[in-house]
């Protein structure tokens, strides 16, 4: 089986070819933005929402990408199409680039950008059908004002630390609060809670504006459900009937236990499923097209 194609600033190199210096800042201080994509029957989903979101993740930092908006969504679909995939997850990295051991960019005068595809499945395999365990975890999302998690940056280590928590304690997910003891998000998705058939998220100045969230509140006004934007706690979480959440790795996944504490009745509930199964039909029936 030959090797994935991975394309590297214009050029389309096997996998094992595809490498930076040491001294790119990306790997140095975690300088750069990234985006998580996904391919659904031969179409990219919200492939125009996702560019636009690198690139304003990118104006945040202050990192001008040398490609335009068209351009990079064209080497997104080349790079399908140079490794025949219909199906896949795509991730286009933007770095800041090759610069010193110091901390000013200014000394990285090229940005690299990569973009690898590869074959994904169900993140979460059977448990999309039982549920999730959740966690929550002690440490807090990066604040808005340090920090945004709006921005999608190379330096992920806030999530890693919650995940190592909730491996740690047995969950399949940790669910971050900030730093006001507020609800914020998963250590990769968006996190949506039912009660009395109304459906709460958090707003998104203290999580990411995730683009599968943004689907899943149309998908729900679609089927008659409002979902309220507000502040939510801990209690909130305890207390729901039911818990779902949402991301491109994660597409969208019932939470059915939290800390020990079953949600409902311990089941994926009914807004859950309805979500998942409007989630599974808009996936596969729209996006850019791959091959003409």
């Amino acid at each position: 089986m030959s090797e994935l194609l991975i394309y590297c600033n214009g050029d389309f190199v096997p996998k094992s070819e595809a490498k930076t210096s040491i001294y790119d800042h990306g790997f140095l201080y975690g300088d750069g933005v990234f985006e998580g994509i996904r391919a659904y029957n031969g179409r990219v989903f919200k492939l125009e929402e996702h560019v636009d979101r690198l690139y304003d993740s990118a104006r945040a930092i202050a990192l001008n990408i040398p490609l335009t908006k068209e351009e990079m969504q064209e080497a997104i679909l080349e790079t399908l199409r140079r490794n025949k995939l219909r199906d896949a997850y795509i991730r286009p990295i933007v770095s800041r680039g090759i610069g010193d051991l110091g901390l000013d960019p200014r000394k990285c005068p090229e940005p690299n950008v990569f973009i690898i595809s590869q074959n994904w499945g169900a993140m979460y395999g059977e448990l999309y059908e039982v549920g999730l365990t959740g966690v929550t975890v002690s440490v807090r999302r990066n604040s808005c004002d340090a920090l945004s998690p709006n921005i999608k940056s190379l330096n992920y280590l806030n999530n890693i630390l919650a995940k190592i928590e909730a491996n740690e304690k047995g969950g399949d997910e940790a669910i971050f609060f900030d730093q006001n003891g507020y609800l914020s998000e998963g250590s990769g998705d968006n996190i949506f809670i039912i009660k009395n058939e109304k459906v709460y998220t958090p707003p998104t100045i203290n999580n990411l504006k995730g683009i599968t969230r943004a689907t899943a509140i149309e998908l729900l006004a679609e089927i008659g459900i409002e979902t309220h934007v507000e502040n939510l706690g801990m209690f909130d979480l305890y207390t729901a009937d039911e818990i779902f959440v949402t991301g491109t790795a994660a597409e969208a996944a019932p939470l059915v236990k939290i800390d020990g504490r079953p949600i409902g009745d311990g089941k994926p509930g009914p807004v859950t499923r309805k979500m998942i199964e409007a989630f599974k039909e808009v996936t596969t029936t729209t996006g850019t097209p791959i091959f003409p």
